[in-house]
């Protein structure tokens, strides 16, 4: 390494050559790993299952933070990584993990080549979870257990792992981050061998999967068929003959469509979004993806049930309201206003309006006001005699009666100098007092 490569090092130093390197600060002194869900399972089984010593981990992971590691290189398996400690040479770090042999290879390939959907995802270059039970199944471990994590560093320090290599473990999860293929290289396959071996055992054509199958017959076309079935009567049985178990009894004739299935009880998570990530390189955060996710099969539950229309006609604040409704009195809705760039004050009141009131309650609470009729407003005011008036709102010291477009009345109550709906709303003014 050249003398200027060291310079940036040389200058935390003191004068005596071990005076160490600085404390982790700044943005990189609390970064995490595992961004994915290999960088996850990596770091699990590293912290839980490969029973190396947790104050090395620990003070590894201050070197993995600061950047201390230089470079790394995964190869068949091996990790091999410079990593600069208190001294001005670099240290050279070697992580190994037991490859699989040949046998256990072509134990795991039966296995993963059963399963169409597995082969899919792998031949389209993702590697789906469910490899971790395909291997299993193969009686292997794909993440690494006890004792298979071996270290070696050339820093004077005899305890394993010392905090070089301990720092290496933990930067080999943003490798996995980057592509979760180096886990299948680290136990001694590469990439490229294990789709070439798919190919071959799925006798596979220009990388393309195919399957024997028996031809389809010639048949009509859907919407022939079910136009010759309506029209069918009982003496005219169709081609198909009698039904059985689903027709007219006793014969043919027009048959009763089946109704479709009914949605579920409730709306639920998608299974996908919580077992794939996104690419690390998209900058979506996995937290931000299930929630959209989840509001999305809300919003097609409510479609499927008839329980509304899923929010397809709303607004932008309407939809803004309706989502920090979901959210509201955790931290998330200060997020969400961050987010959509209005102050988390206001959209805690546009939260509280949409969950009394939907969207009549939204646009009273954010329309300004608007005259009304006098007589409008005379049943408010026959209720609150000492009350004032301005356009549509009926004031009376901290309590307000806000008359919409829809001819509803709404009640606000003065918090802190905010006006908040706090109730459904009614046609009649004295029923909100």
């Amino acid at each position: 390494m050249a003398d200027e490569d060291r310079r940036p090092w040389q200058a935390w130093r003191r004068t005596d050559e071990d005076a160490g390197l600085p404390a982790a600060r700044g943005p990189g002194s609390r970064r995490t790993f595992g961004a994915t869900w290999w960088g996850r399972a990596w770091l699990e089984a590293l912290e839980q299952r490969a029973r190396l010593d947790p104050g090395r981990l620990s003070r590894g992971r201050s070197y993995a933070r600061r950047g201390s590691v230089l470079e790394l290189t995964v190869s068949p398996g091996e990790v091999e990584a410079i990593v600069q400690g208190s001294r001005v040479t670099p240290y050279q770090v070697t992580v190994r993990i037991r490859a699989f042999s040949r046998a256990e290879w072509d134990s795991v390939m039966d296995v993963v080549s059963a399963q169409i959907g597995r082969v899919a995802a792998l031949l389209d270059g993702e590697l789906p979870p469910e490899v971790i039970d395909d291997v299993h199944d193969a009686g292997l471990d794909l993440l690494p257990g006890a004792g298979e994590v071996l270290t070696h560093c050339t820093c004077p320090d005899f305890a394993v792992p010392c905090k070089h290599s301990a720092a290496v473990c933990y930067l080999i999860a943003d490798a996995l981050d980057d592509d979760p293929f180096a886990l299948l290289l680290l136990r001694g396959r590469q990439k490229d061998e294990l789709l070439a071996a798919l190919r071959t055992r799925r006798g596979t054509t220009g990388g393309a999967i195919v399957t024997p199958r028996t031809p389809p017959p010639a048949g009509i076309p859907a919407i022939a068929a079910f136009a010759r079935h309506m029209t069918a009567t009982p003496e005219q049985p169709t081609e198909s003959g009698p039904s059985e178990g689903g027709g007219r009894p006793g014969g043919g004739g027009p048959v009763a469509i089946p109704a479709p299935p009914r949605p579920l009880g409730a709306p639920g998570v998608p299974a996908a979004v919580q077992v794939l990530d996104p690419p690390r390189s998209s900058g979506v955060d996995v937290r931000d993806l299930v929630a959209l996710a989840t509001d999305a099969a809300r919003r097609a539950w409510e479609l499927a049930s008839g329980d509304g229309d899923g929010g397809l006609s709303l607004t932008f604040e309407q939809d803004l309201a309706r989502r920090a409704a979901l959210v509201l009195g955790t931290s998330d809705l200060a997020d969400l206003a961050h987010r959509a760039g209005v102050p988390a004050r206001q959209l805690t009141s546009w939260a509280v309006a949409w969950r009394e009131a939907g969207p009549g309650g939204l646009a009273v609470t954010v329309d300004e006001p608007h005259d009304v009729p006098p007589e409008a407003v005379a049943e408010a005011l026959e209720a609150l005699p000492t009350a004032t008036t301005e356009a549509n709102r009926v004031t009376t010291g901290k309590l307000q009666l806000r008359l919409g477009s829809d001819n509803l009345w709404y009640r606000f109550d003065q918090h802190f100098n905010d006006w908040t709906l706090t109730r459904p709303p009614a046609p009649d003014p004295r029923d909100l007092l």
